[in-house]
């Protein structure tokens, strides 16, 4: 064993009796401790939550979605779409036709965005856990009908259980202008709720309707908004974008889901690194501590840096037992701080007996979803202010080596 990390050792581990400097180098571990199983159960909850907002958007949000690049509509009814949509790969294939519209129930009105989509839609066999009330059905008994988001339902308070108060919907009337009577400038069509969906507030405010029932209101009998694919488990979606948007070229765009939630994607990780430094930072005081304990333990041992240096030692030897101490000390509450995070993680996973403050639909306790990556992260953030602190208190153990030797 390097003799530098022996001593350091035995400083450290020995049996003695408490004074000060172990009561200071206690407390500096403890910090370590503390700071390290933050930083682990932090990342953690900021993983869950990433994980479960992620998983609510996929309900809304395809794999892949073609728009076009110009303009708001194209022709889906192309030689390569119509090949696209008998891919092998594929689980769903879904047209989409989007809009804004004056949506009115009773007395009060609202507007917001009108969705029509195909029948593959409901194949997302996620689509149930986002009801509030009522079902996600779009057809019954040939009867079109629509799903609507939760915005929409305060702010026009649709009763699902009437069926003779139908929702009102209007859209601007094509190629109609100043027309006498303002409502000849509008297309009207009345339809029934099946059902109340949440998911976010950024979708909150859509009204989901079968395509056929947006073509005729919109009187748009071909083109769509967008084509929203999704695939069978395993299969590459990279690939399948890059293949998608090489035979498109240009003239429309090929988003994963990253792409297509950008804001979304960018908030979380902001949210997560500005949390983690905010926690390294109280870390970093923590671990500086060690500065001054390791100072009082140099004042300590000043006989036995005297001894060492008669018996020869020089000045890498001496400084290695201080550096490699301040080591131990930062590494060991490190361990330990990962070890008590992970224990917390895996009981609040299990029993989740931390909760959220409110009621949820989804969740009713604080999410967590382990990845090694975080542990790697905390681990090296923990060495490397540990190299440096230990590496200041290194130096200053030997500044005044020479006053030592001739005080003793």
């Amino acid at each position: 064993m390097n003799t530098s990390i022996y001593i350091a050792q035995r400083y450290l581990f020995s049996r003695k009796k408490m004074h000060a400097i172990n009561i200071i180098s206690g407390i500096s571990m403890l910090g370590v401790f503390v700071g390290s199983a933050a930083l682990v159960i932090i990342l953690s909850v900021f993983n869950g939550f990433e994980k479960v907002i992620l998983s609510l958007y996929s309900n809304f949000t395809p794999e892949i979605k073609i728009e076009p690049a110009q303009g708001k509509t194209f022709n889906p009814n192309t030689a390569y779409f119509n090949q696209l949509s008998h891919n092998q790969a594929l689980f769903s294939y879904t047209q989409t036709l989007q809009e804004k519209a004056l949506i009115r129930y009773g007395d009060r009105q609202f507007i917001g965005t009108l969705r029509g989509v195909s029948k593959d839609f409901l194949k997302n066999p996620q689509l149930d856990s986002t009801i509030q009330n009522g079902s996600f059905t779009l057809n019954v008994a040939g009867n079109p009908f629509v799903v609507i988001g939760a915005t929409v339902q305060n702010s026009l308070g649709v009763n699902i259980n009437n069926p003779m108060a139908q929702l009102q919907i209007y859209s601007p009337r094509r190629k109609v202008i100043n027309a006498v009577n303002p409502e000849d400038e509008f297309v009207r069509r009345g339809i029934n709720v099946s059902g109340i969906f949440s998911i976010q507030q950024d979708f909150d405010d859509i009204v989901v309707a079968p395509l056929t029932f947006t073509r005729d209101l919109l009187d748009e009998p071909t083109d769509v908004s967008s084509i929203e694919l999704n695939f069978k488990k395993g299969t590459n979606i990279n690939q399948q974008q890059e293949a998608i948007q090489e035979k498109l070229g240009n003239g429309f765009l090929v988003k994963n889901r990253f792409e297509q939630n950008t804001e979304l994607y960018k908030t979380l990780k902001t949210e997560r690194w500005s949390v983690f430094l905010i926690l390294v930072f109280i870390l970093i005081i923590a671990i500086f501590n060690i500065i001054g304990s390791l100072t009082m333990l140099v004042i300590d041992k000043r006989k036995d840096i005297a001894i060492l240096t008669s018996l020869g030692a020089g000045k890498p030897l001496i400084q290695g037992i201080f550096f490699f101490e301040g080591m131990m000390i930062s590494i060991s509450g490190c361990v330990l701080g990962m070890l008590a995070g992970l224990i917390f993680c895996v009981l609040q996973q299990q029993y989740g007996f931390i909760k959220m403050g409110g009621q949820m639909m989804v969740i009713d306790a604080y999410p967590i979803h382990l990845k090694i990556y975080d542990f790697v992260i905390v681990f090296l953030t923990v060495s490397g202010i540990a190299v440096i602190a230990s590496g200041v208190s290194a130096r200053l153990s030997v500044k005044g080596l020479d006053e030592i030797k001739q005080d003793l």
